[in-house]
């Protein structure tokens, strides 16, 4: 079997859900090749999906143009969505001609539109799987912007085209899918390995770590974290001020979800990876909520009755505000991991209806 893999480069949170889902397949057909066409970059694909792979390096969906890490871009979004939607008919008749010449036989999307249309027009069993679609994303933001009801519908045809869209808990209600099902809570689980982290970074047993990660997407707004008594934060790379109280990712020496098993809080916005990863493994989290962002209210729910929460203000990060929200965090006792199966569940029913 020759499996597309489109995973959308809206931050990480696609390739959270998705690369569990292909290491599941890869246990269950050893000889499953993987063809991911993606915007995420190859580096960040391999950190993730344990099978080899070829990498079609260009967005398979449009998502939506971000400011930063919870700012929507209405006008660069629509243009965007404008752009990729234009000739969309001819696109997927040319589409599902690669997918021939490529000798795929299943196409699995989170979440983008344009391979599955490509499949159906070629005849190619085709699964989405993601905690979202595109359609109430972009439509929340978009439906009344000129010339989008018709980049809409041509969306909701590629999804209602596929096979099956399995909706990774916690999901979006997607009432109007008439093909949807359901599926667990997915996540790949990191090791924990605190002890050894404090040993590499020579830091007393009594300082709590405190993970800031914000799904992939740049947080152009940064400002400089308050310095907390008794806290070390681990941040992204990116993050260029130079501080004792600050370890850079790379610094710290371990793969991300290893870091995110081995801290003692997460910091985030709202975000089906971020959530899902920390609840499973046990992390209280710390939110910046996006009450603008359709998805929100469900996953917000959903951490809240699975792991230790409290949300702050976008405004109380990088004040001394943020201290005693963390601080009733670090004191609550810890929390087991909650059970995330979805992965292989996911992967059981796509080689079904693959099969069907």
């Amino acid at each position: 079997m020759r499996l597309l893999v489109a995973i959308s480069h809206h931050g990480l949170g696609h390739l959270a859900q998705a690369a569990p889902v292909l290491n599941a397949l890869l246990v269950a057909r050893p000889d499953m090749e993987f063809l991911i066409w993606s915007g995420v970059s190859r580096a960040a694909l391999a950190a993730r999906i344990q099978a080899p792979f070829r990498h079609r390096h260009e967005a398979a969906d449009v998502g939506l143009a971000m400011r930063d890490a919870v700012r929507v871009n209405v006008e660069a979004s629509r243009a965007a969505y404008l752009d990729f939607h234009r000739d969309w008919e001819a696109r997927v008749v040319l589409e599902a001609g690669w997918l021939r010449e490529a000798g795929i036989t299943g196409v699995l999307a989170d979440a983008a539109c344009l391979p599955l249309a490509a499949a159906a027009c070629a005849g190619i069993p085709g699964v989405a799987l993601c905690s979202l679609n595109w359609v109430d994303i972009a439509g929340a933001y978009l439906a009344e912007q000129d010339g989008m009801a018709r980049v809409l519908e041509q969306m909701a045809a590629a999804y209602r085209s596929a096979r099956a869209f399995l909706r990774a808990m916690p999901a979006m209600p997607m009432p109007w899918l008439e093909n949807r099902e359901t599926v667990p809570p997915i996540a790949a689980l990191g090791m924990e390995r605190g002890a050894e982290l404090r040993t590499r970074l020579a830091l007393p047993r009594d300082e709590r770590l405190v993970l800031i990660g914000f799904g992939g997407i740049g947080y152009q707004t940064a400002r400089s974290l308050p310095a907390l008594a008794g806290v070390r934060w681990l941040v992204p790379d990116d993050w260029r001020e130079k501080r004792m109280d600050m370890i850079p990712f790379a610094r710290a020496g371990l793969p991300f979800l290893d870091l995110l098993a081995s801290c003692d809080a997460l910091v985030t916005k709202v975000g089906y990876g971020s959530f899902v990863e920390a609840a499973a493994a046990g992390v209280p989290v710390l939110y910046i909520d996006r009450p603008d962002w359709p998805e929100a209210p469900f996953l917000v729910e959903w951490l809240r009755q699975n792991a230790e929460a409290e949300s702050i203000a976008e405004s109380d990060l990088f004040e001394p505000g943020i201290a005693a929200p963390l601080a009733r965090l670090l004191t609550l006792a810890p929390r087991a991991g909650v059970a995330a199966p979805g992965a292989e569940q996911a992967a059981r029913r796509i080689l079904e209806l693959f099969a069907g």
